[in-house]
């Protein structure tokens, strides 16, 4: 085996159960956090999300909208057409469609409005039931 491959071995194993480590001390920080605080680490593992399903309808739907939108961008506005002449003088007319880049951006916008409409909706959620601070 080559000494590369070997490093590489290494690192992998090395790496992994590193992360794993990491993973398990960073959980354990936080349930000792919260039990210092007063807390139940057990609780909040069962707090409903209220806007969870809102927060991912809301994404979607945006992501859809940017891909329909970039479908259209890509079909009616954004492309190219041609033509040649081939050996026999007959023209050939082309279209070029080679944009990906706007496919992509405007997934991203659209999940990003969404995800903005979102936290719009939980903010306002969130100040209307918003409990009385205690004094």
């Amino acid at each position: 085996m080559p000494a590369t491959a070997a490093l590489v071995a290494i690192v992998l194993f090395v790496s992994f159960f590193a992360c794993v480590f990491g993973i398990y001390y960073m959980f354990t920080r936080r349930n000792l956090a919260m039990i210092e605080k007063g807390m139940n680490p057990r609780e909040r593992i069962n707090r409903p999300a209220p806007y969870k399903n809102l927060k991912w309808a809301l994404l979607l739907i945006g992501s859809g909208m940017g891909l329909f939108l970039a479908y259209i961008l890509g079909e009616y506005v954004l492309y190219q057409t041609g033509s040649w002449t081939g050996e026999n003088g007959i023209t050939h007319y082309y279209r070029q469609e080679n944009n990906p880049a706007v496919y992509f951006a405007l997934i991203a916008i659209g999940g990003g409005i969404g995800l903005f409409f979102s936290y719009k909706m939980e903010k306002k959620w969130w100040d209307e039931n918003k409990p009385a601070a205690q004094s």
